[in-house]
């Protein structure tokens, strides 16, 4: 009886040395790893993950730019710069399956800093206007367009 389970059936690779792992054991681990992204993503949105503000003063010539992070020491992004170290307010529409319409502010020495939300993309005369009256603003060139 047991050379009966040691006959290989299919023509392609090795199925006589699988590990047999039980369906129940199997579904309880994904189960279990469903629930804690869930529970991830549900404790990101509570917790308001990634919400802030940008705030242009040009009285104090400063540019600073606010995001909350998770709960926890050294968690939350607080960027300021000076109004003379931005260079552009750059503007990036993608269009087709997965559209992008983000504000970037271009500042010397740092990578490009995202200005506007995550979520549905906004219009493209309302991203173009937003982007306009940035650049207005401080002073600086809009690129991308």
């Amino acid at each position: 009886m047991s050379s009966y389970f040691k006959v290989d059936l299919l023509p392609t690779g090795n199925a006589v040395g699988l590990i047999f792992i039980p369906q129940g054991i199997a579904l309880s681990f994904y189960g279990t790893a469903g629930l804690l992204l869930a529970l991830y993503l549900w404790l990101s949105i509570a917790w308001n993950v990634g919400s802030g503000y940008n705030e242009f003063n040009r009285e104090l010539g400063k540019v600073r730019i606010f995001r909350k992070g998770r709960p926890g020491k050294d968690k939350t992004i607080d960027l300021s710069y000076s109004l003379d170290a931005v260079q552009a307010v750059r503007v990036k529409i993608r269009d087709g399956i997965n559209p992008q319409r983000v504000i970037y502010l271009k500042v010397k020495g740092r990578n490009d800093i995202p200005l506007t939300e995550v979520g549905q993309p906004l219009p493209i005369e309302t991203i173009e206007t937003q982007a306009a009256e940035i650049a207005r603003f401080v002073g600086v060139p809009m690129e991308g367009l």
